[in-house]
């Protein structure tokens, strides 16, 4: 490894270009150095060693390397100014972007091509790291960096921040020293987490990989509980009131969205993981704890999912008292919030298969023998974004043998597939990613139908790829007192495959969950003649009973979006 003798300025670096080196601090570390660097020897890269005043032995061991570049602080000045004077550096060097990495050994080097190509295609992003743990991670340090995420997320206004205490990252030097030059971040631990705020702040924004994170069990550690804690609060303190000024911009930059089917997905495997972590390691009744300030933050930011609970509690109410109805004491869109994240946990529950039956779910009256199997015959469940549909695993403890495929419209189903095989490799219930509905389809499904199994399918949302011939697959059907559109997608393959199909919905009542279902077709037919006719008759019947259970359990609505209206789009009416 050889650093570039053409010296240049971090000005005539061109927006296309990329040249990437690698910042090391070192405060001894001597005697690990080496074999850090035979570790990133076969990636060709320059590599910048900064080391922070330390002791003899290391400044004699750091002097017989070769092919590197150092830098040699006199005194202890901390890690983030021993960073920041490598990025300074580099860019003085001429290098676009610097590789980040840790001196003890303990981040992944073997990861370096991922993340170079991560910043090579996002060159104006940060490139950052998120950690798996294996059993040497320090107890106390894992649990105080979720306390440091959640005021992460909370100084952000935004959930993007999935990890900021990784030191395992790329920066964009020409957007980072820019932020340093306004902003001078902590000089010590506090340096990590407080970049990637600024940065954040400033319009960067981040980008994060997995990768596996040890700490060896000769490693030294530099990290001194007391004071690294007290400057990591003070930072905190300062990032919280540089927040408040910046309340506008910061949910101005949330502010465009869309209608839900040209969102993006969010859940990424690190959100996933991080409710995981919490749940094993600290427990529901710690989960909920941290709920609440985080749903009051989301509540207070999330303005166009506010909204739209807002609406949908208001529609209630005005339906309600046109059938005369009592509603639920307590509906707010702060509890509906609420409802949403208790209803997260309990996916993650019940693909553990930790929802025991009894004690956290039911049936209701009658519904025990609508769902009772029948040998040889598979069925299909219509549900819908209303209430813990995901609890149906628990129907595999009184039903022995039972499968139920779950059919999801997304083109992101293989994050979920993923979490579900590390989390529970022998669930019950197996996601079908779908992007659209096609013949293919219909044949896997009828395969499971006709080996027995179920398949489970929603009918209340219009999966992204549901046009043919420009225009979007839809029947207009009254719900909540307006019309609102429905995808023909779920009804036509119901019919297509011909089998018994029941509506079902898991709601939260009286403390517990509790399994509502009903014959809803057997078989659901669609008679040529009169199809068109035929659709909207069985789309109109799901309609009437879904308003049915969203008026008995209206928190448990989760579309958190105009359900009303369609992206501007030509429609095809049934």
């Amino acid at each position: 490894m050889s650093v570039t003798e053409e010296s240049v300025t971090s000005a005539s670096v061109t927006a296309t270009a990329f040249r990437p080196c690698v910042v090391i601090p070192c405060y001894n570390h001597g005697a690990t150095m080496a074999a850090v660097l035979a570790r990133l020897q076969p990636f060709g890269l320059p590599c910048i060693i900064v080391d922070d005043g330390s002791e003899s032995a290391t400044k004699q061991q750091l002097a017989q390397l070769t092919g590197v570049t150092l830098i040699q602080l006199e005194k202890n000045q901390g890690k983030g100014e021993a960073v920041v004077t490598g990025l300074k550096a580099a860019a003085q060097t001429g290098f676009s972007h610097a590789l980040q990495l840790d001196a003890d050994g303990q981040h992944c080097i073997e990861d370096v091509p991922r993340f170079l190509a991560e910043a090579q295609a996002y060159p104006e992003s940060l490139i950052s790291g998120m950690p798996e743990y294996d059993e040497s991670v320090p107890k106390a340090r894992l649990y105080g960096r979720y306390v440091t995420h959640v005021w992460v997320w909370i100084e952000t206004l935004s959930l993007s921040l999935k990890d900021s205490m990784c030191g395992f990252r790329v920066y964009p030097l020409a957007a980072t020293l820019a932020a340093i030059a306004k902003h001078p971040p902590g000089k010590r631990m506090d340096f990590d987490t407080e970049i990637m705020v600024r940065l954040y702040w400033a319009g960067t924004d981040s980008r994060f990989l997995p990768t596996r994170v040890i700490y060896p069990q000769d490693g030294v550690s530099h990290f001194d509980a007391l004071h690294d804690n007290l400057r990591i609060s003070w930072m905190h303190t300062r990032l919280f009131f540089g927040m408040l000024p910046r309340i506008p911009a910061l949910l101005a930059r949330r502010r465009q969205r869309t209608h839900w089917a040209q969102i993006p997905e969010r859940k990424g495997l690190a959100g996933m993981r991080l409710m995981l972590n919490i749940y094993q390691r600290l427990g529901r009744r710690a989960f909920n704890v941290l709920l609440y300030p985080v749903v009051a933050w989301m509540w207070v930011t999330g303005s166009t999912q506010r909204k739209a609970s807002q609406q949908w509690l208001e529609r209630v109410r005005l339906q309600a008292e046109r059938q005369h109805m009592t509603l639920p004491k307590g509906l707010n869109s702060y509890r509906h919030f609420l409802r949403f994240g208790d209803a997260m946990l309990n996916k993650i529950a019940a693909w553990r298969g930790d929802i025991v039956w009894g004690r956290d779910i039911e049936f209701a009256p009658g519904s025990r023998e609508v769902l009772q199997p029948q040998a040889g015959q598979g069925k299909l469940i219509l549900a819908a974004h209303l209430g813990d549909i995901e609890a149906s695993r628990a129907l595999a403890q009184v039903e022995a043998g039972l499968i139920i495929n779950a059919l999801v419209f997304t083109d992101h189903a293989q994050r979920f597939r993923q979490i579900i095989e590390e989390i529970a490799p022998q669930a019950a219930v197996n996601l079908l990613p779908v992007s659209h509905i096609g013949p293919q389809t219909a044949m896997l499904l009828q395969d499971k139908l006709d080996a027995g199994e179920w398949v489970a399918i929603v009918g209340d949302r219009i999966a992204v790829n549901s046009q043919r011939g420009g225009e979007r697959r839809v029947c207009w059907s009254t719900f909540m007192g307006s019309p609102a559109p429905f995808p023909q997608g779920p009804f036509i393959l119901a019919a297509a495959l011909r089998c018994p199909v029941i509506l079902m919905m898991v709601l939260r009542e009286q403390g517990k969950l509790r399994i509502h279902a009903e014959n809803f077709a057997d078989p659901l037919l669609l008679p040529r003649a009169t199809r068109s006719q035929a659709l909207q008759a069985i789309i109109d019947q799901y309609a009437q009973r879904l308003e049915v259970y969203a008026l008995r359990s209206p928190l448990d609505w989760f579309n958190f979006y105009d359900f009303w209206q369609l992206p501007p789009e030509k429609e095809s009416g049934c």
